[in-house]
């Protein structure tokens, strides 16, 4: 088997913290593989060691077979990082942008140039590639600074919560972007705060938590793991919450989560059908309005709170 990364019994203190607790990790070139975990989790002390932006503790980190800490440079070569906020000039145009950035890594003026336009016209920039930078989108923007990442051909790309902020036609198109590079063959190392990039965009996913890599495996598999079902029953009355809080949790025993887009949905994971019958007869039966319910299997959200104890709504940095 031939990895990108290979990760070993990595671990990471700060003072008498200790932040990455000795993990492990496998993944495979050409595949997107996802890394979740709740804010303090160790995600992003996890991906600045395997950038080489911190030294580990213990424990080694290999980049296409090269060791973090004593080949660093040569693992620099080999990747590239996509932060949170984009790394673009703003009073450039976005092919002016690409030029820059491709002659500061060595390419000829006309190597810089190719290259740029070839990008901008894949990442469908190529109508804005003579506006300056401040006058893009926010999902324009993202496009343009995973183009200037990709610009030197990394052999893995990591991408740091790449849609944070963006509508969701700009998310879309940032996945788009995404799907291209993996067709090319790169490798990339995705975090983000949105479950169902995740399940769009991995091959496989990981999941960290307090140091610890405590799941790993396919979008499907880790559903699987949950078992059972999710029933989602949305309430006419917003004063029924507490109500059905109440019923749910303390009488039946049931774990229930609120919806975040909608205070009047609940999600409750039930491991047989009868005992969704048992909660919407209980409802039913204390007078709470039910405007409609349905049962279907787990969202890779609730697989995520299963594992987690529920430790997430804004969860991800």
């Amino acid at each position: 088997m031939s990895y990108a990364i290979e990760v070993t019994n990595l671990r990471k203190s700060f003072g008498n913290h200790e932040v990455v607790k000795g993990i492990d990790l496998h993944v495979k070139k050409g595949e997107l593989f996802a890394l979740l975990g709740p804010n303090g989790a160790g995600k992003t002390t996890t991906i600045h060691m395997l950038s080489t932006l911190l030294a580990p503790d213990g424990g080694t980190a290999l980049i296409a077979g090269c060791d973090t800490v004593k080949n660093a440079k040569v693992v620099r070569k080999k990747i590239s990082l996509t932060g949170q906020f984009a790394a673009l000039d703003e009073g450039l145009t976005g092919l002016q942008n690409l030029i820059l950035i491709g002659r500061l890594f060595g390419y000829s003026s006309r190597e810089a140039r190719t290259k740029a336009s070839e990008l901008l016209q894949t990442f469908g920039l190529a109508d804005a590639m003579d506006r300056t930078v401040e006058n893009y989108s926010g999902g324009m923007r993202r496009r343009l600074d995973i183009a200037a990442s990709v610009l030197t051909q990394p052999e893995l790309i990591f991408l740091d919560e790449p849609t944070t902020g963006l509508d969701p036609l700009s998310r879309q198109q940032v996945w788009e972007v995404v799907r291209t590079l993996l067709k090319s063959g790169t490798t990339v190392l995705l975090t983000t705060q949105y479950l169902e990039e995740a399940d769009q965009l991995a091959d496989r996913i990981a999941v960290i938590d307090k140091g610890v890599i405590i799941a790993e495996g396919t979008p499907e598999q880790l559903k699987a793991s949950v078992g059972g079902k999710t029933l989602s029953i949305r309430v006419t009355e917003y004063k029924n919450k507490e109500q059905v809080r109440a019923l749910i949790a303390e009488s039946l025993q049931l774990p229930l989560f609120s919806d975040q887009d909608d205070p009047h949905v609940f999600r409750i994971p039930v491991k047989e059908a009868s005992l969704a019958n048992q909660a919407i007869g209980m409802l039913l039966a204390n007078d709470v309005s039910i405007e409609h319910f349905s049962l279907s299997d787990p969202s890779l959200e609730e697989v995520f709170l299963a594992l987690t104890h529920g430790e997430k709504k804004e969860v991800f940095s």
